[in-house]
């Protein structure tokens, strides 16, 4: 049997640990621990491990799951614990900032590794051995694994079961649990894209104008036009009020409704594709799969295979 040892930390984020306990606490393929030194605060709750961090070295699978405040560095006790496991020869993987552990013992460096995108910048900067993308659901580098937040993780620990078992045995805890059993890896976080909130600000007029066309070819001219603005100046408020320029965060927006019409409609690529602005499947196959990090069909059947 695979013993699997989930680290408990006081603080730990509670979703993360269901997760974890739903995948493998209920297979019989999997011996199943909470490991943690002492009795740890989980949100108003707390829980007595099922065994000491001790455990962590003789698990064949470590998950380290994330704990709320990223700002405090990781007891050292459990960075140690999931250091001697790894040495030892266990898969690590972490769940959202689970990765700040793996890092701080030293796993993570000279590799590529995610957390939830609102914490890379902190990660990055914290560990520079570290190569944090930001972009993706799950990073596997063979044993030591780190995954996005929240529903990244179950991505993950599919993953990891996909792995052992194959996917038939995935794709029967994912019906179990109502997701999809497969997100890839690549695939992008979700990142809502800022956008103004005052009624007098120059854009508050404009983005639901450009929203409500996105079938038809529009150019910044365009954009500035309609926004009564020089070109220049319309860019100089969209990087302020979205970040990015007026034509990705127009691209974003096509993207966003392609998924849209793929999750809810039969309509084929082409009729999508002209639906969205990019006039032809190659052109919206090109943008999704850079964009999204998947093929617009491959994003369709993960959400029509329930």
């Amino acid at each position: 049997m695979h013993a699997v040892a989930l680290a408990a930390t006081d603080g730990m984020l509670s979703f993360e640990l269901t997760i974890a306990t739903e995948v493998f606490g209920d297979d019989p393929r999997y011996g199943f621990a909470v490991c943690g030194a002492a009795p740890v605060r989980v949100g108003r709750f707390l829980l007595e491990p099922d065994e000491g961090l001790d455990r962590l070295a003789r698990a064949d699978t470590v998950l380290v799951p994330g704990w709320a405040d990223v700002d405090t560095a990781p007891p050292a006790g459990l960075v140690e614990a999931v250091r001697a496991a790894h040495a030892r020869g266990a898969r690590v993987a972490s769940l959202c900032t689970g990765a700040f552990v793996l890092a701080a013992a030293g796993l993570l460096d000279g590799l590529r590794a995610t957390t939830h995108w609102a914490h890379t910048d902190v990660l990055a900067a914290r560990y520079p051995r570290v190569t944090v993308d930001p972009d993706v659901l799950y990073v596997d580098n063979g044993q030591v694994l780190t995954s996005a937040g929240k529903a990244a993780a179950m991505d993950l620990c599919l993953h990891l079961v996909r792995a052992d078992h194959g996917p038939a045995a995935a794709n029967a805890i994912a019906r179990r649990l109502v997701v999809p059993p497969h997100r890839a890896g690549g695939q992008a976080q979700y990142v809502t894209t800022p956008v103004p909130t005052r009624d007098d600000h120059p854009l508050a007029a404009l983005l639901p104008w450009i929203t409500a066309r996105l079938d038809r070819p529009l150019t910044v001219e365009d954009l500035a036009r309609e926004a009564n603005l020089s070109s220049r100046h319309l860019s100089r408020h969209f990087r302020s009020a979205t970040g990015t320029t007026p034509l990705r965060w127009l691209l974003v927006q096509r993207i966003r409704r392609a998924q849209e019409l793929l999750e809810n409609t039969d309509s084929s690529i082409d009729a999508i594709a002209e639906a969205v602005g990019m006039g032809t499947a190659t052109t919206l196959r090109r943008h999704f799969n850079r964009t999204v990090g998947v093929p617009p069909d491959t994003y369709r059947r993960t959400f029509r295979s329930q």
